[in-house]
């Protein structure tokens, strides 16, 4: 159960991590079907730590003030004076690693409401728990609470136990790829303040700036212990809110945008061409910019519209386009307007704040309409306000435009990066510069146009979302796909000796398709889709480089054995994925994506690369 408490609530917050740090490469022979049966297999696998690293780490107990020294001293005082067996509960429930933090962060929340965390027992203090504290009773029990992907939140700031808990497990690997595990911390502790909102403070509108940076800055988010800088982080986000909604003055983002021919079109077809639909409805358009949904909704037959826009002077031009085109309706009595004389009513402001100034009745809308894209899909975090208005004034059984939304995934070969183009630059020989733009590419995202001949695996659906009925809390997610060479028209080489085509994949791109299905749109649905095998679309794909590329080759091939898995001697066959996407706390429109990569050998063997952190800004 959550706590309603503002210091519980400013410091619960996501960290998308992995503990992964390498281990010495160690062959061993592993069968494919237990691997591949899912990644809950993915355990801890940490360098060695040396003997005084971990006597400067202070580890808090879940339930007094007492402090340890290492993970296992603090484990045995657990369970020897409160009942609490880290070790076994994790062995019996097979928790992974991320099931481990899991277990950490929700023992951790329900300490903090003096709950306990076995039973469910609410006391009345801290020293009323300790002594209610017994032994396990149902361990199974706790299993489905553990899916909440709310306890991938750290819970408490700064908290040693979720960094170090795995650092002695054994690795079951047959090899690991080397890492600086110093720098990888770091990233890691730079990430903290990753988290979920909750609350609804996400705004609306999408933009078209490409600007994609890297960050590590924290903050400022509150942990336990600083409950005073809730009212920072209320203005932070404000500032946000303004500097974003201020980009939309710019009338060359909007002209980018309705430019944009597949994403212009596609909404208006499913608008004009679904009278069903629209015919005296009451629409609400969910950042409308100029109003040009808004517009089409009218001239399909909406009986009202309304047109919401957090931006000051991009609602002023709305309504001056709507009064342009005879479309505005006014219910000013003194101009003149007795009665609402059109369709289309603009309204300045947060879709979040706008009961007291929105005279419509909850659940009263028939259609809710938004272009709320970013890229990657997920970027500038607008879905969320979105889903914030179909809760608010869609009618039960209403439409939402679009109702779909699908992330796809594909491995990408050289042609996508920018080592050709330095290659030869007029006859001279300018790799250097490329290679230098590939490393970089390996910590920031790149917004670009993929063409479809660059893809070499297979592609694949990541994450869909249903619109009419996701809950907002599945805006973040952690999915899983599988990749298989499938180089097309790209190329590969056949090498002297290997008789199998192989080629290198040098990192994934993503893209969705948002679906405007049959299930409202019953006279015509339509597909709205950024893949790099359609028209491209100024959201272009989002372009994720592996650290180093990946040798693939059909799984026919049985490469060396004692060569790592992925590697021009022993190409992989498959490339197992697993990918988060969550919304920022430091930029609450931003996103953090996590990146764990494996390559399957044909004979099963596996190779797994230290996780990869990217911030979409």
């Amino acid at each position: 159960m959550a706590s309603n408490d503002p210091q519980d609530q400013e410091s619960r917050r996501i960290e998308l991590m992995d503990h992964e740090f390498g281990v010495e490469k160690e062959l061993e022979e592993e069968s494919e079907d237990e691997d591949v049966e899912g990644w809950d297999d993915w355990e801890a696998e940490n360098d060695d730590v040396d003997e005084g690293e971990s006597s400067d780490t202070d580890f808090l107990c879940f339930f007094c003030h007492s402090r340890y020294g290492s993970c296992d001293a603090l484990f045995d005082h657990c369970s020897s004076s409160h009942h609490f067996d880290f070790r076994g509960i994790r062995t019996g429930l097979g928790l992974d690693f991320y099931g481990a933090f899991k277990l950490i962060n929700y023992v951790r929340s329900q300490v903090a409401e003096h709950r306990c965390w076995n039973c469910g027992v609410a006391c009345q203090s801290n020293q009323d728990l300790q002594n209610h504290l017994h032994e396990t009773v149902n361990i199974e029990a706790i299993n489905p609470l553990l899916d909440d992907e709310r306890y991938l939140k750290p819970f408490m700031k700064d908290d040693s136990l979720l960094y170090n808990f795995g650092e002695d497990e054994e690795g079951e690997d047959d090899y690991a790829a080397p890492i600086d595990k110093e720098e990888l911390i770091r990233d890691l502790k730079n990430y903290e303040d990753i988290s979920i909102d909750d609350d609804h403070t996400d705004t609306c509108d999408k933009s078209g700036v490409k600007v994609v940076s890297a960050s590590n800055d924290k903050n400022g988010v509150s942990s336990i212990e600083h409950a005073g800088s809730t009212g920072g982080k209320l203005k932070e986000i404000k500032n946000v809110n303004d500097n974003y909604f201020g980009a939309y003055s710019s009338f060359g983002i909007h002209r980018e945008m309705i430019s944009d021919k597949v994403r212009t079109d596609a909404y208006r077809q499913v608008i004009l061409k679904n009278p069903s639909l629209l015919k005296n409805a009451v629409v609400m358009d969910v950042g409308c910019g100029t109003g040009i949904l808004s517009l089409f909704a009218a001239q399909a037959g909406a009986s009202r519209v309304i047109a919401i826009e957090a931006s000051e002077k991009m609602a002023a031009v709305a309504t001056q386009i709507a009064l342009d085109n005879g479309l505005w309706q006014s219910k000013i009595p003194n101009e003149g307007f007795n009665q609402p004389t059109e369709v289309i009513e603009v309204v300045r402001g947060m879709v979040e704040e706008l009961d007291i100034s929105l005279q419509v009745q909850p659940q009263s809308v028939d259609v809710l309409v938004s272009e709320w894209m970013g890229y990657c899909l997920l970027y500038e975090s607008m879905l969320s306000s979105v889903l914030f208005a179909r809760d608010r004034w869609l009618k039960p059984g209403g439409a939402i435009l679009p109702d779909t939304a699908t992330i796809f995934v594909a491995g990408f070969g050289r042609g996508g990066t920018s080592l050709p183009f330095w290659e030869n630059v007029y006859g001279f020989n300018m790799s250097c510069i490329g290679k230098e733009l590939v490393g970089d590419a390996a910590q920031t995202p790149i917004v670009d146009i993929v063409d479809n001949h660059d893809i070499v695996t297979s592609s694949a659906v990541l994450q869909t979302f249903d619109l009419a009925t996701m809950k907002p809390d599945e805006v973040d997610f952690t999915a899983s796909a599988v990749l298989e060479p499938c180089f097309g028209s790209s190329g590969g080489s056949i090498t002297d000796d290997l008789e199998s085509l192989t080629t290198l994949c040098y990192g994934v791109v993503l893209w969705f398709e948002t679906g405007f299905t049959s299930r409202f749109c019953k006279e015509m649905p339509g597909v709205l889709s950024t893949s790099p095998y359609t028209p491209k679309t100024h959201w272009s794909q989002t372009i994720l480089t592996f650290r180093e590329p990946i040798a693939i080759a059909s799984e026919k091939l049985i490469g060396d054995r004692l060569a790592a898995v992925g590697t021009d001697a022993c190409p992989a066959s498959k490339i197992h994925l697993r990918i988060s996407i969550a919304r920022a706390a430091a930029e609450h429109r931003s996103i953090d994506i996590s990146l764990e990569i494996a390559g399957f050998g044909p004979d099963g063997r596996r190779l797994k690369w230290p996780v990869q952190l990217f911030s979409l800004r």
